[in-house]
This record gives structure tokens, C-alpha cells and sequence, in this order.
């Protein structure tokens, strides 16, 4: 807390207020948006303190995408089924081992024909 309100106090508004924009909010010093944005997200920048299911970044979330992402740059789409069911299955297998199921189980479940069901957050 000190330390945002050292920050808002080494970036007064200037005299006659903040600059308004043609369009859209107060133009303000970045160092001084960030400051306030931790003060009112005060609870869920630091949630992963108080809750160890949180995650201290979004690193894993990332990571699932970008290689979809990386495919459609690349080649501009998937171009054979192949890579689709690819991507379909890396996303499957994601989601379990975060649920915490073994992807060896998970696969050797799946190609018996008796997929583990992803559990759908509420």
C-alpha cells in the first residue's frame, strides 16, 4: 500500500486536471495506471497468495493455445484432418493431466474406447 501511494503522490494530475482525449478514458502516465489498476484489483493480483490453487501467472494457458496458433500462422489453417485431430487430442490430454489424471491412462483409455470425461468448470 506504501508503495502505490508513493507512486500516485510521484504522479500528481497536472494543473487544470488530467488531458482528455478525443475518444475514450483520461489520459494518464503508465506508471500511474498500473498503481491504480493493483489498487483495485488489489485481490486478485495477489490471490495466489491466500489460495494455492491459483496460479502465479497464466504460463500453462498459454502454452495450450500457442501451438494452435503457431499452426494457423504457419500454414494459414490445418491442412489435413490429421492435424486437426492433433491439436483436439494435445487439447484433451492437457486438460486431464491439469485435472490430474495420467495421460498414459488417459490415451490408453481413450483408444480402448472409453474416454475419461473432461469435468466442464461450473
Amino acid at each position: 500500500m506504501r508503495l502505490l501511494s508513493a507512486a500516485e503522490q510521484a504522479n500528481p494530475p497536472p494543473v487544470g486536471g488530467w488531458p482528455q482525449g478525443a475518444r475514450g478514458p483520461v489520459r494518464k502516465p503508465k506508471a500511474l495506471n498500473l498503481a491504480e489498476r493493483l489498487l483495485t484489483q488489489r485481490a486478485a493480483v495477489l490471490a495466489f497468495v491466500d489460495d494455492f490453487g491459483v496460479p502465479f501467472d497464466n504460463n500453462l494457458a498459454e502454452r495450450n493455445i500457442r501451438m494452435v496458433k503457431v499452426q494457423q500462422k504457419v500454414a494459414g489453417c490445418f491442412r489435413s484432418w490429421a492435424g486437426a485431430e492433433a491439436a483436439v487430442l494435445r487439447s484433451y490430454l492437457s486438460s486431464l493431466r491439469k485435472q490430474g489424471h495420467s495421460a498414459a491412462q488417459a490415451l490408453l483409455a481413450l483408444f480402448a474406447g472409453h474416454p475419461i470425461p473432461v469435468a466442464l468448470p461450473e
